[in-house]
């Protein structure tokens, strides 16, 4: 049943009910009912039963439920997900948002883990030899009613219980990707600037990421022809909504504007984000700085560059349309400047085959509707009845943009090492791999559904097989395990362990190697017993 959250505008607290809708044969019309099931914790917004649910609940006798037919199953990595469940706190948020479906949730998360480019149509083969939370088949149908049942309020709950157990200190990587569609039935399904060059339409996935944690805790679909940078805005206004605290964002240079910046601090948000070298006030700073930015005191050998930070102030501006005029003030930031030989030589390749290809397409009559802007640019362009067409190259653009050869710049309201804002920036390519898990080992780099409702349930669970799977990641690099297995194979190891179960016995698991004890142990996982 869906949770309807009321808040008492008296008594300040927010109740909880569950709502269910029936229909009235003597009014002939839909009604609804609510029952009260509790209320949020004003501090951590958990859950507290009421008094008659904990009361009904302490009547039942505790204990395992007894099995009922002998099976023998497949438990070694469903036993560590389980593990790493509890450890991350998702068992406890998806009980709490969906105490009627989590178990199914999360055995279809395990299945989309365990079973690498298996398409979710051999749960049903996968289910009758392994051990999982539902612990029962979930057909192809079942499953998208399942996807259709699961409700924004419950998902955006899961994400705010989710936002709580971060680091308040830790900055969260925040980025969009193309998930490519052969539907004609989503809404959102767009033609757009496809990342990957895909020729379909698209649906956009935002991503935001913890860069200690390394893991994901809220997502938004887009249109699929909306640019990085018009996503900002609703992004502020969702952080606001759950109710996320000292925020601090780390992005690429594509979500930055003007308004974008003006934004960030009107929110007091804390923030670090790539910046085009080509902008004026960076142009004019990197003049400046461009003398002292090669000495070789500012040579880092660990990143192979150099690297300068200018204090500069940022020109703030808000509208306020119910005063009518606009707030002007000055604010501090970091402007980080770097300059990399080998990025020199590599910003000197690409422009010299860009010219090449531009001119290429000039002189064969072939033009690029894309490439309008750079031939203008690049090129002088004359047509004569004898000679055709003539292609000169403006020889002072192209001398203008060998002078930022090698160079990149980064802004900052908070960070003031240009080191540190260096490796925090390298640091969201976790982000990216994230995206390669979503697609690749998950299978989503095609939305195999046709409505609404069953693709936000679907993404939805594949957001949380997502956060299982970055968070072994994080450890197998922590314990250099990468050395020894890949994802899948470790999983492999510990998936042949079998459990058997036989009614009116305890569960017994079969015997564990030494190999596949070292990998609970690498792992921080204590080992299966039979219970």
């Amino acid at each position: 049943m869906p949770l309807v959250y009321v808040k008492n505008k008296k008594n300040g607290v927010t109740y909880v009910y569950e709502a269910e809708n029936y229909w009235d044969k003597d009014k002939q019309q839909s009604r609804s009912r609510r029952t009260c099931v509790g209320k949020l914790d004003p501090v951590t917004g958990a859950l507290i039963p009421s008094k008659r649910l904990t009361e009904s609940t302490c009547s039942v006798k505790r204990g395992p439920v007894p099995f009922t037919e002998t099976k023998r199953l497949y438990a070694g990595a469903t036993y560590l997900l389980d593990a790493i469940s509890d450890k991350l706190g998702i068992v406890a948020d998806l009980k709490q948002c969906f105490p009627d479906q989590y178990k199914q949730l999360l055995s279809i998360a395990f299945f989309l883990i365990l079973e690498d480019h298996n398409p979710l149509m051999r749960f049903s083969k996968w289910s009758l030899t392994h051990r999982h939370p539902y612990g029962q088949d979930i057909s192809s149908q079942r499953s998208s009613d399942f996807f259709a049942s699961i409700t924004e309020e419950a998902r955006e709950q899961f994400f705010r219980l989710q936002g709580r157990r971060r680091a308040e200190q830790e900055y969260w990587a925040y980025d969009t990707t193309t998930l490519s569609s052969y539907s004609e039935s989503l809404k959102q399904v767009k033609y757009g600037k496809n990342k990957e060059h895909d020729p379909l339409p698209q649906m956009n996935l935002a991503l935001l990421f913890g860069e200690q944690s390394n893991l994901p805790f809220y997502y938004r679909k887009l249109p699929g022809n909306i640019s990085d940078v018009s996503t900002i805005q609703k992004l502020l206004a969702d952080l606001d909504f759950l109710s996320y605290k000292k925020i601090k964002l780390v992005m690429d240079r594509g979500f930055y504007s003007e308004a974008n910046i003006n934004a960030l601090y009107r929110h007091h948000l804390k923030f670090l984000i790539g910046v085009k070298v080509t902008l004026k006030y960076v142009q004019q700073e990197l003049q400046t700085a461009r003398p002292s930015l090669h000495q070789w005191e500012h040579f880092h050998a660990d990143y192979n560059l150099y690297a300068y930070t200018s204090t500069i102030v940022w020109h703030y501006s808000q509208e306020r349309p119910y005063k009518g005029d606009v707030l002007k003030s000055e604010r501090r930031a970091y402007l980080h400047l770097y300059f990399n030989k080998e990025k020199e030589t590599d910003d000197a390749n690409k422009l010299n085959h860009l010219l090449t290809k531009l001119k290429a397409e000039l002189e064969s009559g072939k033009r690029e509707p894309a490439h309008e802007k750079a031939y203008a640019k690049y090129f002088t362009i004359k047509s004569t009845p004898k000679r055709g067409t003539v292609v000169k190259a403006k020889q002072e653009a192209i001398d203008a943009a060998a002078q930022n050869y090698g160079y990149f710049a980064l802004l900052s309201n908070e960070i003031k090492d240009p080191i540190q804002a260096l490796a925090l920036y390298r640091n969201k390519d976790v982000i990216e791999k994230a995206f390669g898990n979503l697609k690749d080992r998950l299978s989503f780099r095609r939305m195999e559904v046709s409505s609404e409702r069953s693709l936000d349930g679907k993404l939805f669970v594949e957001f949380v097989a997502l956060i299982f799977l970055s968070y072994l990641k994080k450890v197998m690099q922590e314990k250099n395990l990468f050395q020894r297995y890949t994802m899948q194979g470790l999983l492999d190891d510990l998936d042949v362990i079998e459990c058997y179960q036989r009614p009116g016995h305890d569960l017994q698991f079969g015997e564990i190697t030494k190999r596949q004890l070292d990998i609970y142990a690498a792992l921080d996982v204590s080992p299966p017993t039979s219970l």
